[in-house]
């Protein structure tokens, strides 16, 4: 077991008194006492990485009633079914109903937690952590780093002041985490720090390879065939963000069900439009249910996705955003045009 180093301050960061408020918090627990970790709907692999990587941190510090969840329908996606510390999950029904403390991982908004945001009245304490520059500070004590790559990162900086020792089950969690929201380490957010804490993680004896091909490069057959039909709907409106340029395509319940996919195998493709030379933004509209789509933006740096979102009311970073998006897709589309209207090089 390697213990992590303790993290040089970061101004841009929590403040000291955060973070020692944070560590209080979970060191003046009882060992019986009751946490509740959770995430936001539909959880991806830095939310769910960064809540079981903590997780079981709370467990070697003791804490044995700590149990993870996150809202909505009970399933993990196939490439994170994998992930040391599943079985401390547990359905949004089951979740403690007035924990002791509850901790918030990933997410923008209080209102990512769906059904359980009521916790956040009904727990003794509250803890988020997050690095979503939109996060308002819903907890009684919020660690939010906009400059941190992922959650995990916060994580991990909380659990090196705790004093856990980082073991290959923490580690190969906490780096699902930070290999998913840096693109495998290619976003503009990776930064010498990330390739250190990469380098802590897979020191534990972890294999990259082997969670890169788990993560990045298992998808079903059918999923080929489902891109094909939504990448060949992509669109090019070059005169967009003051003629910065915007692609996108949309992918909608039917063609899940054509090629019998679950939502997940989605996620992927907005990478496959982000390439596109002429456009600096560039958009993936997930259909989710009858007039309601999820809008994932990326921007190659001109644009500030993340004011977009925030307008439409979702939330993010400059370079990676989303929303919910209500109605057509001719009219959740117009009201992201209208968004980037007049926008320059300046964002």
């Amino acid at each position: 077991m390697t213990t992590l180093a303790e993290p040089a301050a970061d101004t841009s960061g929590p403040s000291a008194a955060e973070w020692a408020a944070a560590v209080a918090a979970v060191r003046d627990l009882p060992s019986d006492a009751r946490v509740l970790l959770v995430c936001h709907v539909n959880p991806d692999g830095d939310a769910l990485g960064s809540m079981l990587g903590f997780t079981l941190g709370l467990r070697r510090l003791g804490l044995l009633r700590s149990q993870a969840t996150f809202p909505g329908p009970f399933e993990v996606p196939p490439p994170f079914r994998g992930l040391p510390g599943l079985d401390l999950l547990v359905p949004e029904a089951e979740a403690d109903p007035d924990p002791d403390l509850l901790v918030c991982f990933d997410a923008a908004s209080a209102s990512r937690l769906g059904g359980l945001v009521d916790r956040l009245d009904t727990a003794g304490a509250s803890i988020v952590l997050d690095h979503h520059a939109s996060n308002p500070g819903f907890g009684y004590i919020n660690l939010i780093d906009p400059t941190a790559a992922a959650t995990s990162v916060v994580a991990e900086q909380l659990l090196a002041r705790l004093g856990v020792a980082l073991d290959a089950e923490i580690a190969e969690c906490l780096y699902v985490a930070l290999a998913t929201d840096t693109g495998s380490f290619r976003f503009d957010m990776t930064t010498p720090a990330v390739h250190e804490m990469a380098a802590r993680l897979i020191a534990t004896g972890i294999s990259p390879g082997e969670i890169s091909r788990r993560i990045f490069d298992t998808r079903p057959f059918g999923a080929i065939r489902l891109y094909g039909d939504v990448l060949q709907r992509a669109q090019l409106e070059p005169d967009v963000a003051g003629g910065l340029g915007l692609a996108w395509t949309y992918a909608t319940l039917d063609d899940l069900a054509r090629y019998d996919q679950k939502p997940y195998v989605l996620e992927a493709l907005i990478d496959s439009v982000r390439i596109a030379a002429e456009a600096d933004v560039s958009c993936l509209v997930k259909q989710v249910r009858p007039h309601e789509w999820a809008v994932s933006m990326r921007s190659k740096g001109a644009v500030d996705v993340s004011r977009v979102a925030v307008a439409l009311g979702g939330g993010g970073h400059r370079l990676a955003a989303g929303f919910t998006g209500r109605g057509t897709i001719d009219e959740v589309m117009a009201a992201i045009r209208a968004e980037l209207a007049g926008i320059d090089s300046s964002g």
